[in-house]
């Protein structure tokens, strides 16, 4: 009984906190169409229907702020939405149950509130038989590598199957190939509605959510097909910050001037920000991974004295957008760790240490395919010079780092903060930081692997001073110059993580004289200059 009240109270909640902020949307939105220029530019067309559901996300929240402030300046912008256009979507598609029926009658009452007084285009499912037929008995490996009219539906789509089903390697089962062929023929659908959209609207630019989730990839592939340019955008590295990029926002492209030097008072923002980092207290897109840190155990300790080195191998999330950009020197993440395991088995004298990624238990999100399991498979339990650490044990991986001789990852960023450490750091997969000198990031699988075999038998390696350098400027630059501030604009929702609701503030505040944000911003997408704060 006191459960179900509980429950109710909750839900109530949920509604007036959500109601509130569609009443402070509504106004705001009544208020920018009432005060924007007259509009004499060619539109600029926004699409984030991965998003969310309801309520507002970070991502939904940026775009429209953003949209906003493109009209208030006389900018016409077409909202390009879902109207029950898919048969199944990415938000929709629940790990346990991908074949559930979307909700559409709630996503469409969102959209309905957040676009009030906007110039909206809606698309309906209309999926093409001939293409239906075509992959109908089509395994997954088939359906991965199709095209169709000349589009590459499956490459398109195989980033958004894997993340809805959390694993790399798609199991041949009747459900998964369902999904795939339901996500092509909306991916078809897509490309085909905003096909037309384009042709009668001819606009400058288009912006979209991350350009990795299939129905803003296909509307991406389509706008670049027909030489338009697009912006993606993704959440930045700080609370309620956003990165924004001609280039792909899942990899993060960060271009670091090489004469930019960190003056007095930036060494000493890293530093604060660095410190609260080596504790763990940190959030991304509203999330925090670690929610309690301990140290490392007695009989942990008791163990390593016993072997001559300590190497920790910090792995990824497999099903990761930041995987399709990673994957260079090897095929994937398992590819890379088969080939560890082998050198592993060479050498009895280090402790290797494997520290799956706190987001692989992610509540409601875990991995379908885990390191844990990846190690029960090659039977790593029988090897005497190797611990795992699953993702949901939490200690602190700084004080490892700092026992280490060198630290290898894949593509995560504790490899910045092992360099910062002094500790070196063998980088497998390419990354938003292996553009400068920041790692040890060898040319090819070969380099990897002799470089590898000669960390672990030369009795000291050296952190480069330039390293050390290089990774300082390159975290000032993704925290403070490449994050964005809407911290003016959102706060949380307090109903979801990551989700958030509109602050108190007037349509003026939105306008690039009074907004750095916004100026950078509009600047960007109107007259193509970086989306960078200035140093």
């Amino acid at each position: 009984m006191i459960r179900t009240i509980k429950k109710i109270k909750s839900g109530v909640r949920q509604r007036w906190l959500h109601h509130s902020n569609d009443l402070r949307l509504a106004k705001l939105a009544g208020g920018i169409k009432n005060n924007s220029k007259a509009a004499n530019n060619a539109p600029v067309i926004f699409m984030g229907v991965s998003t969310r559901l309801q309520g507002m996300s970070l991502n939904a929240g940026f775009a429209l702020i953003t949209k906003w402030s493109l009209q208030l300046q006389g900018i016409p912008v077409i909202q390009f939405v879902c109207d029950s256009g898919m048969d199944h979507c990415m938000l929709g598609s629940t790990l346990n149950h991908p074949l559930d029926k979307p909700p559409c009658a709630i996503c469409i009452r969102q959209s309905k509130n957040m676009f009030k007084h906007s110039e909206v285009v809606w698309f309906k499912n209309s999926p093409s038989s001939e293409l239906k037929d075509q992959i109908e008995n089509f395994s997954t490996q088939q359906l991965s590598a199709y095209e169709f009219d000349g589009i590459p539906l499956g490459a398109l789509v195989l980033p958004a199957i894997r993340w809805v089903l959390r694993c790399y390697h798609l199991p041949e089962i009747e459900e998964n190939k369902i999904l795939y062929r339901s996500y092509i023929l909306a991916a078809y659908n897509i490309a085909q509605k905003f096909e037309k959209l384009i042709e009668i609207e001819n606009p400058q630019k288009v912006i979209v959510f991350n350009g990795m989730s299939f129905p803003e990839a296909t509307v991406k592939w389509v706008a670049q097909k027909n030489n338009i340019p697009v912006v993606t955008h993704e959440v930045g590295l700080q609370p309620f910050t956003a990165f924004f990029t001609y280039d792909q926002a899942t990899a993060y492209p960060i271009e670091v001037p090489e004469q930019f030097e960190l003056s007095v008072s930036q060494n000493k923002t890293l530093d604060q920000y660095l410190e609260q980092r080596f504790q763990g207290n940190f959030t991304m897109a509203g999330v925090r991974f670690w929610p309690t840190i301990k140290t490392m155990s007695d009989s942990f300790n008791n163990l390593s004295s016993s072997f001559a080195q300590i190497v920790p191998i910090f792995t990824n999330v497999i099903f990761d957008t930041s995987q399709s950009h990673a994957n260079v020197l090897f095929d994937h993440m398992f590819d890379w760790l088969d080939h560890v395991l082998t050198i592993i088995q060479s050498h009895p004298e280090t402790l290797f240490v494997i520290r799956a990624h706190p987001d692989e238990a992610r509540p409601g999100k875990s991995s379908r395919e885990s390191v844990a399991e990846w190690a029960k498979l090659n039977r790593v339990d029988t090897l005497e010079n190797v611990v795992l650490f699953d993702s949901n044990e939490y200690f602190s991986s700084y004080e490892l780092i700092q026992k280490s001789k060198f630290v290898m990852i894949y593509n995560s960023t504790i490899g910045l903060e092992a360099t910062l450490l002094g500790i070196p750091v063998l980088c497998a997969g390419k990354s938003r930081f292996t553009q400068i000198e920041t790692v040890y990031y060898p040319k090819s699988q070969i380099d990897y692997i002799q470089t590898f075999e000669n960390f672990l038998k030369t009795e000291k390696i050296e952190t480069p001073e330039l390293f050390i350098k290089n990774t300082r400027k390159f975290l000032y630059t993704q925290l403070y110059r490449v994050s964005l501030p809407f911290d003016r604009f959102l706060e949380e929702d307090r109903v979801w993580k990551g989700y958030v609701q509109l602050k108190e503030f007037n349509w003026q505040d939105l306008l690039p004289e009074n907004s750095k944000t916004m100026k950078i911003i509009t600047e960007g997408i109107l007259k193509d200059s970086a989306f960078v704060l200035e140093i």
